[in-house]
C-alpha cells in the first residue's frame, strides 16, 4: 500500500474534499503500518474510498484489489477489477489494471483467460514499460511470469523473471518479491532441486534487511518465503 504522501502525488478525484480525503486515507494507512495486510485494512479501504462513492478512483480500485490479493481472498480482487474492465483507462491506471489482473487469474489457474487478456495488452504494456520505473517493470514480468507458471510453462516463467532488475539496496522488497515468485514456480513446477536453490535465494536476501519500515515485515516476508514453497503465493 501506497503511503499518504505518494497518494496525495496522485491527487485525488474530488478536488475539493482533497484534505478530507487525505485525512480518510491517512487512517485507513494507519492501519497497514500497524497490522499489515488484513480483511480489516481491505473492508476499510473499500468502505472509505469505494464502495460508498460515486465514481472512485481507477487507482483506489486497483490498489484495494491488489490487497485482497495480498490475503488470498482473489475472489473479491477480481469483483473489484470488474468494474474497470468497461472502462477506457489509459497511462498508469492501465498498466496497474493489467497487471493485477494477469496476476489475479494466474493465481487462481485460469491460465486461458490470461493468455488472452495478455495478447490483447502486450503491445501497451511492452510499450508503456519501456518508460516506466524498474519496480513497475518487476511488477509486470513477475505478473507474466505468474500467468506463464499457471499455464505450466514454468521455464518461460522463471526465464522472465530474469529480465535484468537491478537490486536497490539492502532493503529492497522488489528483489524479494522476484525471489518469492521464483519459489513459488519451482514449488508448482515440483523441481525439488530448483526449489532448494531458490530457497536459498529468497533467504539470503531477506536476511540483508537489518530492520523494516513496519514491525510486521520480517514475519510477513517469512510467511511469504513460506507459502511460495508450498505452491501458495
Amino acid at each position: 500500500m501506497i503511503s499518504p504522501n505518494e497518494r496525495k502525488k496522485i491527487g485525488f478525484p474530488l478536488l475539493a474534499s482533497a484534505n478530507a480525503e487525505m485525512k480518510k486515507y491517512a487512517e485507513v494507512y494507519s492501519l497497514f503500518a500497524e497490522n499489515g495486510y488484513s480483511k480489516e485494512l481491505c473492508d476499510a479501504y473499500a468502505d472509505a474510498f469505494l464502495d460508498n462513492v460515486k465514481k472512485p478512483s481507477p487507482f483506489d480500485i486497483v490498489q484495494l484489489a491488489a490487497l485482497y490479493d495480498r490475503i488470498h481472498d482473489h475472489k473479491t480482487a477480481f469483483f473489484y477489477l470488474e468494474k474497470l474492465t468497461e472502462k477506457k483507462l489509459g497511462g498508469d491506471d492501465r498498466f496497474f489494471f493489467c497487471v493485477e489482473v494477469l496476476t489475479i487469474l494466474g493465481k487462481i489457474g485460469n491460465w486461458r483467460e490470461a493468455e488472452n487478456f495478455r495478447t490483447n495488452n502486450i503491445s501497451f504494456l511492452q510499450k508503456h514499460s519501456e518508460k516506466a520505473s524498474l519496480n513497475m517493470q518487476a511488477a509486470l514480468y513477475m505478473a507474466l511470469a505468474v500467468t506463464d507458471c499457471a499455464a505450466k510453462n514454468y521455464r518461460q516463467g522463471l526465464k522472465l523473471l530474469k529480465f535484468g532488475y537491478k537490486p536497490q539496496g539492502s532493503k529492497d522488497t522488489t528483489l524479494l518479491e522476484i525471489f518469492i515468485t521464483a519459489v513459488y514456480i519451482f514449488a508448482k513446477a515440483n523441481d525439488k532441486e530448483g526449489l532448494e536453490g531458490a530457497l536459498h535465494n529468497a533467504e539470503c536476501c531477506l536476511a540483508l534487511f537489518k530492520d523494516f519500515d513496519f514491525p510486521w515485515q520480517g514475519e510477513y516476508y517469512r510467511e511469504r518465503i513460506e507459502n511460495a514453497a508450498n505452491g501458495i503465493l
